[in-house]
Formats: structure tokens, C-alpha cells, sequence
């Protein structure tokens, strides 16, 4: 019989612990886009580019971050493994179908951008995780982030936060500074929350 000092094996989610997480992931980080869009403001990682390229293109959010994922399915797949990526392509799907149709369902209205910055990164990094603890991502800088998080041992929440650092940086060339400024604080919750916990000296299983 094992001993109480050795770790204990991890055991599989079933499919309908899945499932529920998937919604719950997925809806939280939808909920989040709607906070940051309802102040013209963006986030980080591949949605937060997504969100960007909405502002300055005829494409919506929706469509753009499924589009800026598909390249990075294919080293998921060679990384990661085919389940990984099967699950992300649906939480990819789902994260987009659900933020296509929640601003005809939901109206957000917060008296400040620095406001809605702090909740959407709050929200968005518990969906994350949520995402994260079943196996899958949102695909885009998140599975590269893992994959180093694996390979090299770099929390997955600094990697994310080096990729949004450039697209802010790229960001005050489009939209207003002080909106920009406001975006920074929600992209820095979600990856602290990410990087405090989802750490794969805690939390994740080596």
C-alpha cells in the first residue's frame, strides 16, 4: 500500500466532468471578452490579438480568434498529443460560438475601464484554469506557453506575459493610450492568477 508521503497518481476527469468544466471555462472567458469589449479595451494572448484585429478589421472577435489558432494546433498535435488539441479545438469553438452570442443576451455597463479591465482578468484567468485543469487551452500563445511549462520547466503565466507585453506595446499604435493602459492591468491578473496557480510544482502533475 502506498504511503501517505508518496503523490498520489492523477486521476482522469470523466466526460462529464469535462463537459461541465468546458462550459464553465469556456462561458467564464467569453464573459470576459464582453467586459473588455463593452470598454474598447483588449487583453492578452491570442485573444487579446483577436480582439485587436476586431477593432481595426470588418472580421468580429469570434472570427478572428478562431482563424490566429489554426496554425498552432499543428504543434499541440506534434507536442501535446491529438487529445490536447481535440479538446482545445472545442474550447476554441465554444469560447467563440458563446461570445458571438452573449452581447444579444448580455448588456455590461461598468463606470470604469480600469474597472472592467481588473473583473474581465479575473474572470478570464478562473476560466483558464478551469480549461487548463482538463487538459486542454485556448490554443494560440497558450499552447506554446504549456508546452515550455513541460519542455524547460517556465511557468506558463511568465511566457504569456512576455507575449503580452509585445502586443501592448503594439497596441498604442491603434487604440488610446490611457484604454491601453487600462487593458495592461486585466492581462497582468489573468497571467499571476495562471502562474500562481498552475504551477507545476503544485498543482500540476510532472
Amino acid at each position: 500500500m502506498a504511503s501517505d508521503t508518496e503523490p498520489h497518481r492523477a486521476l482522469r476527469h470523466s466526460l462529464l466532468e469535462d463537459a461541465q468544466a468546458f462550459v464553465l471555462g469556456t462561458t467564464l472567458c467569453a464573459l470576459g471578452v464582453q467586459f473588455l469589449t463593452a470598454e474598447s479595451l483588449i487583453t492578452g494572448q491570442t485573444a487579446g490579438l483577436a480582439v485587436l484585429l476586431s477593432y481595426v478589421s470588418d472580421w468580429s472577435f469570434a472570427v478572428w480568434f478562431f482563424v490566429l489558432n489554426l496554425p498552432f494546433y499543428v504543434l499541440g498535435w506534434l507536442r501535446l498529443g491529438p487529445l490536447f488539441v481535440g479538446k482545445t479545438v472545442i474550447a476554441v469553438t465554444m469560447v467563440s460560438t458563446i461570445s458571438t452570442l452573449l452581447p444579444q443576451l448580455v448588456t455590461i455597463s461598468v463606470a470604469s475601464p480600469w474597472l472592467s479591465s481588473f473583473l474581465a482578468g479575473c474572470i478570464t484567468g478562473l476560466g483558464l484554469i478551469v480549461i487548463f485543469r482538463h487538459g486542454a487551452s485556448l490554443g494560440g500563445v497558450g499552447i506554446l506557453a504549456l508546452w515550455l511549462q513541460e519542455r524547460t520547466g517556465i511557468q506558463a503565466g511568465w511566457v504569456q506575459l512576455g507575449f503580452d507585453l509585445v502586443l501592448f506595446a503594439g497596441a498604442f499604435a491603434v487604440l488610446d493610450p490611457s484604454l491601453v493602459a487600462a487593458s495592461l492591468l486585466g492581462a497582468v491578473v489573468v497571467n499571476l492568477i495562471i502562474a500562481v496557480n498552475h504551477r507545476r510544482d503544485r498543482y500540476v502533475g510532472r
